[in-house]
């Protein structure tokens, strides 16, 4: 009989919280929505990049559009949903970064063939601008594509380790300067990871 009335008394309860549960699921998924034009897009690029990579052979074109279809279920999972790119500044990013390449690698050989090498290598520590996720760890990819430092760590509140060939060069301006240079691809509606 008791049994019977806690349980009369919680029902209504516990109705109450699954609707509760219900409407906000609804509500993340609703969120997480991305728009069907902007998959289409996503998808037609992949699929685009396929056939300048293997050429239009129709026998490729089943895994063609079955590898753009696994690209852009996967891309739902890394770009978030309002994402958006800045082609201007992603323009001005590969022209900055192909130079400073050929600069850092002239210094790195003009080091190495040194009858003694001018270097002092170690690590330094730099505080990113990145906001943490996938923008921070892209940003760190790249940066260790050039010659001269590599991002080793990245702690959860934003501080880097960076090995250096030279830590008598300003580290800190040179990082800082590749993240802002990198958060100029991002578009302005979102920056963070």
């Amino acid at each position: 009989m008791l049994l019977a009335q806690a349980l009369a008394t919680l029902a209504p309860d516990m109705a109450k919280r699954r609707a509760g549960a219900a409407e906000r699921m609804d509500k993340a998924i609703v969120a997480d929505h991305v728009h069907l034009p902007a998959l289409l897009i996503r998808g037609l690029c992949l699929l685009l990049l396929w056939v300048a990579l293997m050429g239009p052979a129709p026998q490729d074109l089943a895994v063609g559009l079955a590898a753009s279809a696994a690209g852009v279920w996967a891309s739902t999972l890394l770009w978030p949903a309002g994402g958006t790119l800045s082609f201007v500044g992603l323009a001005r990013f590969l022209i900055r970064f192909l130079l400073q390449s050929v600069v850092a690698g002239l210094d790195v050989a003009r080091r190495a063939f040194a009858h003694r090498p001018d270097l002092q290598p170690g690590f330094a520590t730099c505080q990113s601008s990145v906001p943490a996720g996938l923008a921070r760890e892209s940003s760190c990819a790249v940066m260790s594509l050039q010659p001269g430092k590599l991002p080793v760590s990245t702690a959860a509140d934003g501080t880097m380790l960076i090995h250096c060939l030279d830590l008598r060069e300003p580290v800190a301006e040179q990082v800082a300067a590749d993240e802002a240079a990198f958060c100029q691809i991002l578009g302005a509606e979102r920056r963070d990871g």
